[in-house]
């Protein structure tokens, strides 16, 4: 487990507007179970990302086996930003993560796996995120120019594309993409793809 050396970086440490993001795509007739799958993301995290977008690495000390609370992983990010997460909890069908001080963002991801209730034989692999930019260059970088969110985007679009590919089932469309920002003021915007 890590020494956990560097700050956790909460959404309230962030700047500009909260953005809730989701992505998910569902597979019909898996081979794999939720639980199953989600032990494979578990066991091997760096394979499901796209290395030239967002390489994730465990931090020393490297432990084998499966994720923990505690884990660290550093992360390569394509452009001027890189960033480190910490596991905040684990469980058989989900994950979630914090972000670390330095990291592009404040905040928290989390990752699932469910079987949708109207179709049992079609599984849902999600990440949702809720998390403000880590200050006001970088949420001028993600929300004015917009570089940033178009890279975590593709990043996330690819790592469902990966879990459902191993999953063994097929995929029933394109990754959904759904944003809401959260203005100071109380206003929000809401976005779909």
């Amino acid at each position: 487990m890590s020494d956990h050396s560097h700050a956790e970086q909460p959404g309230t440490t962030g700047s500009g507007p909260w953005l809730e993001r989701r992505y998910y795509l569902d597979v019909a007739r898996p081979r794999l179970s939720p639980t199953q799958l989600m032990a494979q993301v578990q066991a091997d995290l760096p394979h499901f990302s796209p290395k030239l977008l967002a390489d994730f690495q465990k931090e020393e000390p490297v432990q084998s086996g499966p994720l923990r609370v505690g884990d660290e992983f550093s992360i390569k990010i394509l452009g001027p930003w890189n960033g480190s997460v910490r596991v905040t909890d684990v469980g058989p069908t989900a994950f979630e993560f914090i972000t670390l001080e330095g990291h592009p963002e404040a905040g928290r991801i989390y990752f699932e796996t469910h079987y949708l209730d109207e179709r049992p034989d079609t599984l849902r692999f999600e990440i949702r995120s809720r998390a403000r930019s880590r200050d006001g260059l970088v949420a001028f970088a993600y929300d004015t120019i917009g570089g940033g969110l178009l890279m975590q985007e593709a990043t996330w679009v690819a790592f469902c594309e990966r879990v459902a590919a191993a999953s063994g089932g097929q995929a029933l469309g394109p990754v959904v993409v759904e944003t809401v920002h959260h203005a100071p003021g109380g206003a929000t915007d809401q976005q779909r793809s």
